[in-house]
């Protein structure tokens, strides 16, 4: 009898251990292992405005990134070779000096990855000249994976700015520029682009600056932003919160070669008149007055007596330009041109940027205390 009661216990505890879980694991109101989480609770006012601007963020993707294109490239370089073709011979820490220069030279094929955006149904497409510098293929992809080879229009070295056509491609999607010149400080700044290969890679930051120049002696001022630009983003569109193309995406300062918040784009005003430009003539035609230009500082100052530190103070000037034909010189302070006073180097590189070719202009300088006034006509820049 004992037995049999023990047995009867034995099978109670199995069916009480295996089928419990079924008898009230199933019941929300008598479980207690059920999570009675409820999927219709409101979200708070900030999260629904964090959900609100995340929703900005997925619409201004969905409506761009099919404007966005990766560009792949290929070109021809010649590379130094040791003689003992040894691959840690370029050492010297470990193989004292270098043998640059005594190896023979070897080609061999090197490929690039940039972006793009699509300004038509035609086909042409907007990018950094540095993405398609002295190619020999160039391909163009599309979000839906289609690949077609490019046509180069015509590039602008200084600014950076190169045209592309494709052709045969069907349904192409133009992406919509905005106006560079209302961009503030503070506003979305969205990048869409293959950095590091990674093709249609959105990043969000604000515009953390905007005429930022001096960084290069294209003249330009570039919009400024901490959204995230790597090698690869090269050419991509810098967007608004309303998916309007603000900036071309070019360069970033980095000591490590990767990104930490400090890029730097073209203002699309400045990058589509070079690509209207570049359609028209396959190549930019750019005022020129040939002169290399310093600021006034506090020795200058002192040294050339004078009052301020305003003024552009000439330090070199090329042959057979409109400066050494107007009869300027060495040393000369530029304190105006036409009515248009002049305080740094930077005042005459905009003032001239906006000039065409042929025209005149009054500069006014100081030369050995005296104030004089000549005539420049404005050249085209050499290439």
């Amino acid at each position: 009898m004992n037995k049999k009661w023990k047995a009867i216990s034995f099978l109670i505890l199995i069916f009480g251990t295996f089928l419990s879980p079924i008898f009230f694991c199933g019941n929300p109101e008598r479980s207690s292992l059920h999570l009675n989480a409820k999927t219709d609770t409101p979200p708070s006012p900030a999260a629904s405005q964090a959900i609100s601007i995340q929703t900005a963020f997925n619409e201004v993707f969905e409506k761009t990134s099919d404007s966005v294109v990766a560009i792949a490239t290929e070109k021809t370089v010649n590379i130094q070779m040791n003689p003992f073709m040894d691959p840690f011979s370029g050492d010297p820490f470990f193989f004292g000096p270098s043998m640059k220069g005594k190896g023979k030279t070897q080609k061999q094929k090197q490929s690039g990855l940039g972006s793009g955006i699509i300004l038509n149904k035609e086909g042409y497409i907007l990018t950094n000249e540095h993405v398609i510098h002295e190619t020999d293929k160039l391909h163009v992809k599309l979000r839906n994976k289609k690949s077609y080879e490019a046509e180069v229009i015509g590039s602008d070295p200084v600014a950076d700015i190169a045209l592309l056509k494709i052709k045969g491609a069907k349904d192409l999607i133009p992406i919509e520029l905005g106006d560079s010149s209302k961009v503030k400080v503070g506003d979305w700044a969205i990048a869409i682009g293959a950095p590091l290969g990674y093709e249609h890679s959105f990043t969000v930051g604000v515009v953390s600056a905007i005429s930022r120049g001096g960084l290069d002696s294209s003249g330009v001022s570039y919009i400024q932003t901490d959204a995230a630009i790597n090698q690869g983003n090269s050419g991509g569109p810098l967007l608004d919160i309303y998916g309007r193309v603000i900036g071309i995406n070019r360069m970033i300062v980095s000591p490590s070669g990767g990104s930490i918040g400090i890029g730097f784009s073209i203002p699309i005003n400045e990058a589509k008149r070079i690509a209207d430009e570049i359609k028209v003539n396959g190549k930019v035609k750019r005022p020129w007055v040939g002169i290399a230009l310093d600021a006034i500082d506090d020795d200058t100052k002192q040294e050339l007596k004078l009052s301020s530190n305003e003024g552009a103070l000439i330090k070199q000037i090329y042959n057979d330009s409109p400066a050494s034909e107007a009869g300027l010189e060495l040393m000369d302070l530029i304190i105006k041109i036409d009515e248009e006073k002049i305080k740094t180097p930077e005042d005459i590189v905009n003032y001239v940027r906006k000039t065409k070719i042929g025209d005149k202009l009054t500069f006014t300088i100081i030369r050995k205390g005296k104030e004089l006034k000549t005539v420049v006509k404005i050249k085209e820049r050499p290439q």
